[in-house]
């Protein structure tokens, strides 16, 4: 759903872009970062992140494309609201879409799920790309990591916040297989000097918010059910070689939903290969042969 390391959020200084805004349903609006020229593709960045951990991936298709990287609600460009309902963050992306004219779209984790709520909101999309949706997941908010992670927000201890999270949704690291002990100390540091330029979202504040995440995560649900009603020849699957199992679990139940939508696995990539310090680029080779159509 999210990040695996401290301090990955920063956009390269040579990849530049302008933004701009759109006003959501409920009134929130919803920056967004643009670059590139071409046909239009909006990126939803997952849980964790921000619209900066795409820019890697916006510089790779900017060569194609009109590239939307649109923070959601509460983070960087965007405002927040109390409602964080996947609804309301379904209509977000939803009037990004519809002020764009954008066909194509892609989702990572959390962004994936909010990508297909919007889907199911409106006509205006052509092709859709998804990698690891969390859907089908038995998370609940009683559960001992997210409990403990919620005491720790309280505390304001963001490092040990963070170790909840990566435990909670089965992230393999060095950080999670030393003692808490050490790594703690270190995540403390990091989050503490973790300074993000003017556009960008703070590692702290994604901890703090990511209570917003985890929830939508949970409401993911009942999509599987309802996702059946779109065309299934625009959909592409993605996942990563080392992504969770329970991930993979919830790639295979879309595809039983969905019977024609292609399936990718990208070799020796994690599931967050889209985010800059990862491997956007083998991501952006796979979204472009997929939305380009003269490939």
């Amino acid at each position: 759903m999210g990040k695996d390391s401290a301090n990955k959020a920063e956009p390269r200084p040579n990849i530049e872009y302008t933004t701009d805004f759109v006003t959501s349903k409920d009134g929130t609006k919803i920056g967004y970062r643009i670059l590139g020229k071409g046909n239009g593709i909006i990126l939803v960045h997952g849980g964790l992140m921000g619209s900066q951990n795409f820019m890697e991936l916006a510089k790779y298709l900017s060569s194609c494309f009109t590239v939307y990287l649109p923070d959601r609600r509460g983070r960087g460009l965007s405002s927040d609201n109390k409602n964080h309902s996947l609804i309301k963050e379904g209509e977000d992306i939803q009037a990004l879409i519809e002020k764009t004219n954008t066909e194509n779209i892609f989702g990572l984790s959390v962004g994936a799920v909010v990508t297909m709520q919007a889907a199911l909101q409106t006509s205006g999309l052509r092709k859709i790309a998804l990698m690891d949706p969390p859907v089908f997941s038995n998370w609940t908010l009683t559960a001992k990591w997210y409990q403990n992670y919620e005491k720790s927000v309280r505390e304001k201890n963001y490092g040990k916040a963070l170790l909840c999270i990566m435990k909670g949704l089965g992230e393999s690291s060095w950080m999670t297989k030393l003692p808490e002990i050490i790594v703690r100390p270190l995540l403390n540091f990091g989050i503490k000097n973790n300074k993000p330029a003017p556009d960008d979202i703070s590692l702290q504040e994604l901890i703090q918010i990511f209570r917003n995440d985890y929830r939508i995560a949970i409401e993911s649900k009942e999509l599987l059910v309802k996702y059946k009603d779109l065309t299934n020849e625009t959909t592409l699957l993605l996942e990563g070689e080392k992504s969770q199992t329970y991930l993979k679990n919830a790639t295979k139940q879309l595809l039983k939903v969905l019977p024609n939508a292609k399936r990718v696995e990208l070799p020796k990539c994690v599931h967050n290969a889209a985010d800059n310090g990862e491997n956007p680029y083998a991501v952006a080779e796979v979204l472009m042969n997929f939305f380009d159509d003269n490939r």
